[in-house]
């Protein structure tokens, strides 16, 4: 019984030794170099351009630095609500976004909200760029005019019903287990993207200035174009475009909360 589990224990190292080597070919071929050049506005709007002329198209993606660690208690879910409501048009353009960028041959948009961020992004050719850049500073500095309360209790229902969609298949829950049993109560990581119904329930416009007008300020977001593309000339196009967007005013850093691990949660 001892030399067979020996000669188990052998084996193993027999198979586990070539991926290793595997592991390691593979660590050093991942090590890549990706240029790129960084520029700030006057305004404080990041800028990081990376060129790559393999194909005529341009990826570009907004990031504002806020997300549900922002919210307020009662208010959960709210940076996410806001995303949608960032897809429904702006004062200048008051109409469905996805519609838009599609009709430019626009492939891979959309947006996302976690916890510390929110980000909007599409993929277009190259003649389109123009476009997608006024359509992001148009909802960047002018967004509130477009924003009434049948677009927002609109976006309220289609997003309690991603809620309701997630929590109905098996291990739905788990997300919500999780944040109330690793973080303590009150900590900005304790509640999850999607919030609560009853807080969803309750946003309203003035919620809705309030978050845009705080946290979507030209200083508070990193604006990324990769693509066919030369850097200083997308400068110039987005000094054209977001040069005269308000910074908004500073966002205060939330403070490190470590949580600390006591015991077995079950």
């Amino acid at each position: 019984m001892l030399k067979s589990k020996y000669m188990i224990i052998w084996l193993l190292i027999a198979m586990l030794l070539p991926l290793m080597g595997i592991a390691k070919a593979d660590k050093d071929e991942w090590d890549v170099d990706i240029p790129f050049k960084k520029y700030v506005l006057d305004n404080g709007l990041t800028l990081i351009v990376h060129e790559d002329h393999k194909a005529p198209i341009v990826a570009v993606n907004i990031w504002y630095h806020v997300g549900s660690k922002n919210e307020k208690p009662g208010k959960t879910g709210f940076a996410h609500l806001f995303e949608h409501l960032m897809f429904n048009g702006s004062e200048h353009f008051n109409d469905d976004y996805f519609q838009a960028l599609e009709r430019l041959g626009a492939t891979d948009l959309n947006g996302t909200t976690n916890r510390d961020r929110t980000n909007y992004f599409q993929n277009v050719p190259k003649n389109a760029l123009d476009v997608v850049l006024w359509l992001e500073s148009d909802r960047m500095g002018h967004l509130l005019g477009a924003i009434d309360q049948a677009k927002l209790d609109e976006q309220r229902g289609v997003v309690q019903n991603e809620k309701r969609q997630g929590e109905n298949r098996p291990y739905g829950r788990v997300r919500y287990v999780l944040a109330e049993n690793t973080y303590p109560k009150g900590h900005p990581y304790s509640w999850t993207t999607i919030g609560s119904m009853e807080d969803l329930n309750a946003a309203s416009l003035e919620d809705v200035h309030e978050w845009f007008k705080k946290y979507y300020g030209a200083a508070n977001a990193t604006l990324v174009v990769a693509g066919d593309v030369n850097a200083e000339e997308v400068k110039q196009k987005v000094e054209k475009y977001f040069g005269d967007i308000p910074s908004g005013p500073p966002v205060e850093r939330q403070k490190v909360w470590i949580a600390k691990m006591q015991g077995e949660h079950r």
